[in-house]
């Protein structure tokens, strides 16, 4: 580890056009992890989804001299693909190989990024398949991620991170060759490109690969896109119309904190008690799950995390020059939803004001000590992160974290928070039927009594009596509803 620490650092001040990191094992696998420092928030302001298209036509489509049928069957025999992942700020295709068809691989994958096709079926077919994912995978199937998305969408309108990566419709219907291939020019240099590579490769390997991306132009240095979401000072909500038994809510504010930033660290702490992703442990989880049987669970963000009811841990090559802070509450009945969203927002609001206790700040950085292992329990996510403290400019991700939180306080983090963390331009997104009765209840700040199946401590029902008159403050001009067939289109 030490090694690819050096190797990183080394890369990170000289700043070559193309970086590489490598990390050498006995594996018989062979890792690939190459990474664009582009993405959505270079698109077209007219072209939303340009850089995720072009990207899904480079893993999706055939190259110069096969066809992409051509390629799969070439890769079937070695159990091989290669995948992409889109975001803001980051282009990532990523593969892995056995090594006794490492140069087999490598031909097919290099070919791939360095000699696409451009034909025209291969275009219709990605196009269709995308098109087919907003209008039925995002917006008719999956509420939960549906309101994420539009939430920063919401927080970030009108500014480089303020569309959804996958474009819309019309902007998919109407982006030609052309403007794919004048992205892939502009945007598929040699100075946004990192190689990641690990496993038992041969000596040689990675500068041999560094050398064949030559082929790619130079490029000009870019500046980051400044993301500047607009603060309002009141809370704002969007409200989804569709057909669907549960609500589905995610609410967030702007947080100018990323890896790297003094405040980081105590805001990992602070995300981890409020609510860490997918565990038990977290305060959101225990008072709105285990005591009260809301609903499935309840989680707090500092950092984007896409498609989280299918995953444990973050996927790497997710870096952003600004992030938001963000609660999810998994969907909940009607009846309990405005109850729901007062008591994450009360629970918010009491984090605030009263901190971590000295107790709670050892749990839950001793958690955060320990699972940071299990990130980069892997070597693609390992790569992953290597790559993405490199853009971060900060040491390789583990240390990062183990030495940050062996430094820190309970004062720290509960003045961070502080700091750092507000209600008061709160941006709220829920998918529901019936939207002017939740609309109705927003705004007249009408109680929003609990009942329950079954009789509850006498502690809970007296914070309930609390919660169900909590005050969220939203004004009326500050609520929209927007029917579900109209996002993304």
């Amino acid at each position: 580890m030490k090694a690819i620490l050096a190797l990183l650092l080394c890369s990170s001040a000289a700043w070559p056009q193309i970086r590489v990191v490598a990390m050498p094992s006995q594996s018989r696998l062979v890792d690939f992890r190459i990474v664009f420092l582009t993405g959505a928030a270079y698109d077209s302001a007219d072209k939303p989804g340009l850089a995720s298209l072009t990207a899904a036509l480079l893993a999706g489509g055939g190259t110069r001299e096969m066809s992409y049928k051509q390629l799969l069957d070439a890769m079937y025999p070695m159990a091989a693909s290669v995948s992409v992942q889109v975001d803001k700020e980051m282009i990532t295709f990523r593969g892995s190989t056995d090594i006794q068809n490492l140069e087999k691989y490598y031909a097919l994958f290099r070919s791939m990024l360095l000699n696409p096709g451009w034909r025209e079926d291969d275009l219709r077919r990605i196009k269709d398949r995308s098109i087919n994912y907003l209008r039925v995978g995002l917006r008719e199937s999956n509420e939960e991620e549906l309101a994420k998305e539009v939430l920063y969408q919401t927080i970030y309108a009108g500014r480089p991170y303020g569309h959804y990566n996958g474009g819309t419709v019309s902007s998919l219907q109407s982006m030609t060759m052309g403007d794919l291939r004048r992205f892939y020019e502009s945007e598929f240099t040699q100075n946004n490109l990192v190689i990641g590579i690990g496993g038992g490769y041969p000596a040689g390997f990675p500068e041999r690969v560094k050398k064949d991306f030559e082929a790619l132009p130079k490029g000009a240095p870019a500046a980051r896109p400044a993301p500047a979401p607009k603060t309002v000072g009141s809370p704002r909500a969007v409200l989804i119309e569709k057909q669907t038994r549960s609500v589905a809510i995610s609410f967030g504010t702007t947080l100018d904190v990323k890896r790297g930033d003094p405040d980081y660290p105590a805001l990992l702490v602070a995300q981890s008690y409020l609510g860490q992703h997918r565990t038990s442990g977290g305060r959101l989880y225990t008072r709105m799950r285990e005591l009260r049987g809301l609903n499935y669970g309840d989680y707090a963000y500092i950092e984007y995390f896409p498609q989280g009811m299918f995953r444990f841990e973050p996927e790497p090559n997710l870096a952003r020059e600004q992030q938001i802070f963000q609660i999810w509450i998994r969907p909940v009945p009607p009846p309990a939803a405005h109850f729901g969203l007062r008591l994450a927002l009360f629970e918010l609001d009491k984090l605030i004001k009263d901190g971590l206790t000295p107790e709670d700040f050892e749990r839950t950085r001793s958690f955060l000590t320990k699972n940071v292992n299990l990130l980069m329990k892997t070597r693609q996510a390992a790569l992953g992160y290597a790559i993405d403290s490199l853009y971060y400019g900060i040491p390789e991700y583990g240390s990062y974290i183990r030495k940050s939180l062996a430094k820190l306080t309970v004062k720290d983090v509960n003045e961070a928070i502080q700091r750092r963390l507000r209600t008061d331009d709160i941006r709220i997104v829920a998918v529901a039927q019936n939207c002017e009765e939740l609309k109705k209840k927003l705004l007249s700040n009408a109680l929003s009594p609990m009942t329950y199946n079954s009789p509850k401590p006498e502690d809970l029902t007296e914070e309930d009596k609390i919660v169900e008159r909590f005050r969220i403050g939203i004004k009326p001009e500050s609520v929209e509803i927007v029917p579900v067939a109209t996002m993304f289109e």
